[in-house]
């Protein structure tokens, strides 16, 4: 964000967000914008979400006809609200989906002692690979290694790398 003083002195903010717009097939505001488009499926129309910045929609569905059944429903503010919380909610869920899919983790008790192993998959395009942690009850690590990140971590597989001295799985 930018700041610019007026010539009365006051303070003028320029935003990276476009100013809100509203169509009858396309509205900016709240960080999003929907776009009704042709679906490319069928005769019938969809309509795209996409949060400001990014290029891909965040989520895409079907659209309702209008009245002469070949033009789509106009957008209006209460179906706008409506998208951007489905679109909001989805995008939400799949980033928790994400982070599940990267980071898990199990507690064994093992050595006399509760242990939490943890797996942090690293997702880089050239050179995947996961980070196996081991903790203790107060959180401390005690030890580390870089494994594959095909690595399956389970009780079965914690509990064999703690029998095996912390060493790296092959």
């Amino acid at each position: 964000m930018t700041h610019n003083e007026t010539a009365a002195g006051e303070i003028a903010v320029a935003s990276d967000e476009p100013r809100p717009i509203n169509e009858a097939r396309l509205w900016c505001d709240k960080g999003w914008t929907a776009r009704v488009i042709k679906n490319e499926d069928d005769e019938g129309w969809a309509v795209e979400m996409i949060k400001y910045g990014e290029s891909e929609a965040a989520l895409v569905g079907p659209w309702t006809m209008g009245r002469d059944k070949k033009n789509p429903k106009p957008l209006d503010s209460s179906a706008f609200n409506t998208l951007v919380k489905t679109a909001s909610e989805f995008r939400q869920r799949q980033v928790q989906q994400r982070h599940a899919a990267l980071h898990s983790s199990v507690t064994i008790h093992a050595a006399a002692q509760s242990i939490r192993i943890t797996l942090d998959i690293v997702p880089d395009d050239d050179d995947p690979y996961a980070v196996l942690t081991a903790h203790d009850a107060t959180d401390v690590p005690l030890a580390q290694v870089r494994v594959g990140p095909g690595f399956k971590l389970n009780k079965a597989t914690a509990n064999a790398w703690v029998d095996d001295g912390f060493r790296a799985p092959e």
